[in-house]
């Protein structure tokens, strides 16, 4: 199989969840990405939080039936842990301009942008599930994370039936909401 085959099953694989692949995008890029971090005021586990992160990047496009691939999964990495980590280091004023010079990176400004967005919303969600309470936030966990139906609700919440449940479930959702949006509205 040449690279470019290779190189799309490979990214098929990680859409699928397939732990094989997954691996030996780990097993044939994290090396790499490690000796960056370290070289550039990094610890090992700083390169692992940037690599996963960079994981999740390709993961999300992967699954894309849109995205094409217009280099090799090793540049396309490589370059959106060197913007996590100069975000980082920006962020922790420990920013170098002599960095922009290092090898050949692909733009994914926009893809770190939008990733940063989206890990920023779940925060806020996360932060909103935490104030909305109980018994809505076991509720709504049971529901959306658990994947539980709605009679397996009601007998565990103790309601008379899945429609009882299947109410408290949308008036809880509506809390949640209002709770979101007005976090999201103070950019909190």
């Amino acid at each position: 199989m040449n690279t470019i085959e290779e190189e799309k099953a490979l990214l098929e694989g990680l859409a699928a969840n397939e732990t094989n692949a997954i691996e030996k995008i780990y097993r044939e890029n994290f090396s790499t990405i490690q000796a960056f971090i370290v070289k550039n005021n990094g610890y090992p586990e700083d390169a692992r939080d940037i690599f996963q992160e960079a994981m999740i990047v390709l993961f999300e496009k992967a699954k894309l039936k849109s995205f094409v691939l217009s280099c090799q999964i090793r540049t396309y990495l490589y370059s959106v842990c060197r913007r996590l980590w100069l975000k980082r280091l920006q962020q922790k004023n420990q920013y170098y301009p002599a960095f922009e010079l290092l090898d050949e990176t692909v733009q994914v400004e926009e893809e770190i942008d939008v990733h940063e967005k989206v890990n920023n919303d779940f925060h806020l969600m996360e932060q909103a599930l935490l104030k909305i309470g109980e018994p809505c936030k076991s509720i709504l966990e049971a529901y959306y994370i658990e994947k539980k139906s709605m009679p397996e609700i009601a007998e565990t919440f103790g309601y008379t039936n899945a429609d009882n449940a299947k109410t408290q479930k949308y008036k809880c959702l509506i809390r949640l909401k209002k709770l979101f949006f007005a976090q999201y509205k103070n950019g909190e």
